[in-house]
């Protein structure tokens, strides 16, 4: 059994997190290199606004369940894979979205099973924040599978 507080500390993470993507992708999307990075480009910059959206969404239901939605000085960043230091690096740009979505659907598995006949307005946002990173985790695997099969 879960309790408020501890559903709280996972709503956090899950906000620390998305607001990391946001920061990593808004890099990525700027910083990548070539003319085989235009779509990756494109799609992470797409996803920017869905994932900032997230953190909105997370952001209110902190709120609405009694916590405090934390301000930068309590956020920590760094634990997601990093925008690489080569600019052409559109494989490596691919796995850390793999990688970050990868822990985005294990923090929000997390989630729903915490809440699990405890709070199910939680448990319900969090079943859609998952579906979302789940389509990204396969338009990525799909990017991934086009780039090694050029190789």
């Amino acid at each position: 059994m879960s309790d408020k507080s501890e559903i709280i500390g996972l709503l956090q993470q899950a906000y620390n997190h998305e607001l990391e993507v946001v920061t990593n992708f808004i890099a990525n999307s700027t910083n990548l290199d070539g003319i085989r990075a235009e779509e990756i480009k494109k799609a992470l910059a797409a996803d920017v606004a869905e994932e900032l959206a997230h953190a909105q969404q997370l952001a209110n239901r902190i709120k609405q369940i009694g916590g405090l939605v934390p301000g930068s000085a309590a956020l920590s960043f760094g634990s997601l894979p990093q925008p690489p230091e080569d600019t052409c690096d559109v494989v490596g740009v691919i796995k850390g979205v793999i990688d970050t979505e990868l822990a985005a659907c294990k923090l929000y598995n997390m989630i729903i099973r915490a809440t699990d006949g405890i709070d199910y307005v939680t448990q319900d946002l969090c079943i859609t924040l998952l579906a979302d990173e789940e389509e990204h985790l396969v338009l990525f695997q799909g990017y991934l599978k086009e780039y090694e099969r050029d190789s």
